[in-house]
Order: C-alpha cells, then structure tokens, then sequence
C-alpha cells in the first residue's frame, strides 16, 4: 500500500516492510527496541506525514507487533510459572546478574545442561537462619540458629562460654562510711573471676559522725535506698554465697547496731560489722594480682571515709597463695576523708590547713610500731600500693582523661615526682575548679585534698620511688576469699568443671594472686 501523499510506506523502526517479506523479521539485538514501539519516537515518519496526520489517524503496523511481543513474553512468564526452568533464588548476599546477559553465564548453561538445579530457598526461610559464629561440630559443620532465640539457649550452645555461664554466683557489699558498693562474679580460671553486676552509690553514711557520734537520719536513708536496690539485684540473682560487711562508720556510730536492724527490717540485707584487721587483710587480698613477682616487700594503703588501714607485706622466697599471710604490720587509723575534711575543712583549702591535715595524720602514724627499714632495705624492690578513691583520682588526673575509666587507671604506675605534682596541683585548684574536673566531679571536690593529706603522710614515713594505684578493694578481697575457701580453683575441680572453655578468655574486671 501507498502513501496518498508520498507513494512510500512509512517505514518503522526495528521491523521490514510486509510487502518485502510477507512478515516481519524479529532481531534479538533490535528486541529491545521494539518495546519502546508505541512512542512516538519510535516511528519515524515523511515530512509530509508530519504535517498531514491528525491525532485521529491510524496506529501504524508496528505497534501492533510490540504488542505481540509484550503479549508472548506475558505468556512465556505465567506458562513457566513452578516449571523446572526456574531458576532458583540464590542465596542472600550471594545473588548475581541473570546468567543470559555474561557470555560466561551461557557457556555455564552448555556445561551444566542437564544437571539437576539445586532447591529453591524461600526468601522468609533466609532471613530467619542465622549461622551462630561460635559453635562448631565435630564433622566441621556450623548448624544453623532461627532467630530470635532466647538468650539463656543460645548461650548453652556455645562450648567456649558455657564454663562462664554454668559458673556459680559470689556477691561481695561494702558499706563505708562515704560509699556503698555491690559486686556479682563469676569465677573463672585459677585467681580470677568475671565481675556479672556492680553498683556503687555515694552515701554519706558517716556524714557529721565525728562532731555527733552517731549516724544523721538523713545520711541513713540516703544509705537504705542504696542499699534497696543492692537487695533487688541480688534477689533476681541464683547466688551461692554473699558477704555483706559494714566498716568504720557503723563501727564508731552509737547507733550503728540499730541502723543494721533497720536495714535487715526494710531490706532484707544482714550485715556484719568486720574489725580493722579483717578490713585490712580483705584490701590486701583485693589487690594481692598487683604485687608483682619481683616485689619483696610493699606498704599497701587503704584511705576510707572514716578510717585509713595499712598494711606492711614482706615476701621471701616461698610466696603464698594468698598475699594477707605474708602480712608483718598493720594498722588502722581512726581518720578517712570525711573525717579529716570536717575537722579541716575540704572546702576551701589553703597551703597551711592542707599542712595541718598532714601534720595530724603523721601524729597518728608516730604510734605505729613499725620498723622504718622497710622500704630502705631494698629500695628496689619496694613500692606502694594506694587503693582508695583518692589514688585513684589522682591518677585520672595525671592522664589528663576525659572521663574517670577504670581500665586505664586501674594497675596504673606513677612515680614520685608524679605523685608529688599532681597534689601540687590540686592544692592549686579552687573548689569550683576540683568540682568541674570529670576525674573528681562535686561530690568527691571537697574530700580529695583530705585523702591527699593523707597519702602524703604516708609518703613521708614510706619513701617511695613509685606507687601503683588500684581500683579494687574490700569487695574484690570478699570475692577472693570466699572463692578459695569453696575450692572452685582447685586444678583438678577447674579442669573438670572448664573443660573446653576458652584458652585466652577476656581479662576480668577483678583478679586474685
């Protein structure tokens, strides 16, 4: 047929003219353009066509052969649907472009003609499986968790943690005269164990007890409410056994007897008042893995709120399991940080007041029968070991930190002049300026120059060329003792009950020589 004005047909793209060939000839590479057929972009027509053809005249030929096209792909699709020429969806992550576009997906369809497809995996049945990383069978295959999976199991499967996970559970409180503290752990290999919760709480349970000698109502509800949430941890807890001790303010109180009545009544907590030497032998065990091998004699310090305990170590040939038998001296003073501050003043502080703390202090270490060769003997192989909240500020301080992090304080060494420059420096600060520092903050600003005053005097009777700082104590001294005593490190118990556990486990938070 032809075209009233041209003569000519209007030729279309991607396809002959019907009287040539009688039908049109479809290419693959010309497959792609013939869906885009109907567009007027598609079709290209004579100058004359595109001036004379209004929007009412006739489709051209061509478009229809698109729609046959679109018609036997639809057809194609739903008469394949759940035949075996499927191709199975791959794995998540592991899915590729369509093998028909890579001329190395067709010479895989040639090698691979007539194998058998692997099954299909439903995409909800990916999205569930998740390989656990830490469990390994004997035949080297990783069996497959749904999730979600309740925490308890999925712990029971894995061997390298069940050890720590079947362990059993030892709390250790503290109730001090300015802190209450709670640990829960786990032990794990010989001397250590896994700390499972912790609490600490400033209380102030022996604010005004010098000028008054009895516990404030306030500072013993301040302690009862701590105190409160230290006895719902350990109730939704399985503990095997508890140590809940209270130290010098319920020692020195009048009504330190009937507070711990109080706390028995409310909370359901009974604590026992221990004596200074049982306090000084647990800060000894707390801090027994900082002694190092090569240390034959050490002066470690314990600076409370309300009483500071010493302890004299000498360490021969034949060390001990347990650092408190190698104890020679001890003793307490009857002073700590809040203690001294009230009689001093922490506050505001001046060279001469923070001269007078020391002075006091070296007074009271006067009547300690110790002998002073201590530390001359073998000056090498001497150093202190300070375990208190002020050593451990000081420490913060000197490594400039951003924020108080235990890990990086705790076993930290610093040396004399050290040690001397920062107390320089805090002396220097106001009490807004000690307030604002995140290593000391407003509730320690006012006893830290206490505790400094304190540690000085104890420099100054035990010269040292160094101090390691520990962040543990009587909680850690509880744990420890009360471990060993049940045995759980006994090498053939720890073989039999840790068998497959980890070689190279995480570092607990507490350790035990």
């Amino acid at each position: 047929m032809n075209d009233p004005d041209s003569g000519v047909k209007p030729s279309v793209s991607g396809a002959r003219d019907a009287e040539d060939t009688g039908r049109p000839k479809r290419s693959r590479r010309r497959k792609g353009k013939q869906k885009g057929a109907t567009s007027p972009s598609a079709v290209s027509l004579s100058a004359g066509q595109a001036t004379g053809l209004s929007g009412s005249a006739e489709r051209p030929k061509a478009n229809e052969a698109g729609d046959s096209t679109r018609r036997n792909k639809r057809r194609r699709r739903s008469k394949t649907a759940g035949s075996e020429n499927v191709r199975p969806l791959a794995p998540v992550g592991q899915r590729e472009l369509p093998d028909q576009v890579t001329a190395e997906g067709r010479r895989n369809r040639r090698k691979n003609r007539g194998k058998k497809a692997p099954r299909a995996v439903p995409l909800v049945a990916e999205a569930a499986v998740v390989q656990h990383p830490a469990v390994e069978q004997a035949n080297g295959e990783r069996p497959a968790f749904h999730m979600p999976e309740p925490r308890r199991d999925s712990a029971a499967h894995r061997p390298a943690d069940r050890d720590v996970y079947d362990a059993p559970l030892y709390a250790a409180l503290d109730l001090g005269t300015n802190n209450c503290r709670l640990l829960i752990a786990q032990p794990t290999r010989p001397g250590q164990f896994r700390v499972v919760d912790a609490f600490s709480r400033i209380v102030r349970l022996g604010e005004g007890l010098a000028a008054s000698g009895q516990l404030s109502d306030e500072a013993m509800d301040r302690s009862v409410e701590a105190l409160k949430i230290c006895a719902a941890k350990l109730k939704n807890r399985n503990i095997r056994r508890a140590r809940l001790i209270a130290t010098e303010a319920c020692r020195a109180a009048v009504n330190g007897e009937a507070f711990l009545e109080r706390v028995l009544e409310e909370t359901g907590l009974d604590l026992e008042i221990i004596n200074r030497e049982t306090e000084a032998r647990l800060a000894v065990s707390g801090c027994s893995s900082l002694v190092g091998r090569e240390a034959k004699s050490v002066v470690l310090f314990d600076i409370g709120g309300g009483s500071s305990e010493i302890a004299v170590i000498r360490i021969g040939d034949n060390r001990s399991s347990r650092l408190a038998n190698h104890i020679t001296h001890w003793t307490s003073l009857p002073v700590g940080v809040v203690t001294l501050s009230e009689r001093h003043g922490g506050r505001d502080v001046t060279p001469e007041s923070f001269a007078g703390m020391v002075s006091e202090v070296e007074g009271m270490l006067a009547n300690f029968d110790c002998p002073g060769d201590v530390a001359r003997a073998a000056p090498e192989d001497f150093h202190l070991i300070g375990t208190s909240g002020t050593v451990t500020t000081l420490a913060g301080v000197h490594l400039d930190l951003p924020r108080y992090d235990r890990r990086r304080v705790d076993g930290v060494w610093l040396s004399d002049d050290e040690v001397t420059a920062m107390q320089a420096r805090l002396l220097s600060w106001d009490f807004s300026a000690r307030a604002a520092n995140p290593c000391i903050g407003p509730d320690r600003a006012d006893l830290v120059l206490a505790g400094c005053a304190i540690l000085e005097a104890i420099r100054k009777r035990w010269p040292s060329r160094r101090m390691r700082v520990a962040d543990r104590g009587l909680r850690e001294g509880l744990l420890t003792d009360m471990m060993a005593d049940d045995g759980v490190w006994r090498r053939g118990r720890h073989r039999r009950n840790h068998r497959g556990g980890p070689r190279n486990p995480a570092k607990p938070e507490g350790q035990a020589s």
